[in-house]
């Protein structure tokens, strides 16, 4: 895998400043980060080298899939905490565990541990030449969504059946649905009144004539995730939904604008923001502009108001304003971008002119 090695000596570098002198990472997305292994292990990085702690059930895989480092097998339970353990001793570890019992644990049997994520998602805001390209074929599968959407969405069509036949295309492409606790679908289908509510469950409606149809993809290709919204339109538009979505479209537009390095958060939500207030729908912009895109669907940075985070080259993240009446329909527009000196690097090249089916 591709500047794993340096990946590491950043994050070694980032829990330095927490006074740490090797990292603990729990999580699958951390894990994956440093070795290339996505399952249940601990990965455990020092100056010396990098082990992988894995069940023995796992033990094949992590040697497959894992880069550059020695794979321990162990078994599940408290022998799999204790080897985690006896490979930190003398050391004080950056941990990036989740739960409390299991930080507890670990401390009884002698480790030496600070519970911080912050150097984990520090690294990880900026992507290396290998994640970029990952997250852009990612994004250029979504294109291809965009593509099978506008060939396939009729009146009479259900959100679960497009949703299903989306599903369908994107693993034969390579992708996958990612999986929140938050949702029990994996994509955003919402058609007419559905689409005003911004993280809308797909559901058995049927779409109908002059239905403004929101289409949220994210998907995860080899690892890392890729995110984008396209507003369709069933027949000719309400004269107020077809406004609307143009005065998405140009918030959209100062949004990329604003994205530069050297630019808050904040100045871009803001960039968008100021447009809308300025076409009187301030009150129907209901949440943030933007968030960082990688191995989480949601993480750092943060486009939202206020922000006073610095955005800076190589940074992915989404613009993505939106407009939402309740009970008569939504519009959002969203592209997943790399940060770049000058204007980004936007990575979806499906139109945003309004396509009318």
């Amino acid at each position: 895998m591709q500047g794993v090695k340096e990946r590491r000596a950043r994050l070694i570098q980032n829990a330095a400043k927490a006074g740490c002198n090797a990292v603990a990472a729990f999580e699958p997305e951390n894990v994956f980060y440093l070795t290339g292994f996505w399952g249940e292990a601990i990965a455990v990085c020092t100056d010396a080298g990098t082990k992988l702690i894995a069940p023995r059930l796992e033990f094949s895989r992590a040697e497959q899939s894992s880069v550059d480092c020695e794979v321990v097998p162990t078994e599940r339970g408290s022998e799999f905490l204790s080897a985690f353990v006896s490979h930190i001793k003398g050391k004080k570890a950056c941990a990036d565990i989740q739960d409390y019992g299991t930080v507890e644990q670990v401390r009884k049997l002698g480790a030496d541990i600070t519970v911080d994520t912050e150097p984990f998602f520090q690294t990880r805001r900026i992507k290396d030449d290998a994640e970029i390209k990952v997250i852009t074929k990612a994004s250029h599968i979504l294109d291809k969504l965009y593509e099978v959407c506008a060939g396939v969405i009729k009146a009479g069509m259900s959100e679960r059946d497009l949703q299903a036949r989306l599903i369908y295309e994107a693993m034969k492409m390579g992708a996958n649905p990612p999986s929140y606790k938050s949702t029990l679908n994996p994509l955003i289908i919402a058609g007419g009144p559905n689409g005003a509510l911004p993280h809308a469950e797909v559901t058995g409606r049927k779409f109908r004539k002059k239905d403004m149809i929101v289409v949220d993809l994210t998907l995860r290709h080899k690892g890392y995730i890729a995110d984008a919204t396209r507003t369709f339109a069933l027949g000719r538009p309400a004269e107020e939904a077809a406004r609307v979505y143009e005065i998405v479209r140009e918030s959209q537009k100062a949004g990329l604008d604003a994205a530069r390095a050297g630019a808050t958060t904040g100045q871009v939500d803001e960039a968008c923001r100021d447009l809308i207030r300025g076409q009187g729908y301030e009150k129907y912009f209901i949440h943030s502009t933007g968030h960082g895109i990688g191995l989480d669907v949601h993480e750092p940075p943060w486009l939202r108001p206020n922000s006073d985070e610095v955005l800076k080259e190589r940074m992915a993240v989404t613009v993505e304003p939106g407009i939402y009446l309740a009970g008569k329909f939504g519009v959002r527009i969203e592209d997943s971008i790399i940060v770049t000196a000058g204007r980004p690097k936007v990575l979806n090249r499906y139109t945003k002119d309004l396509v009318v089916l």
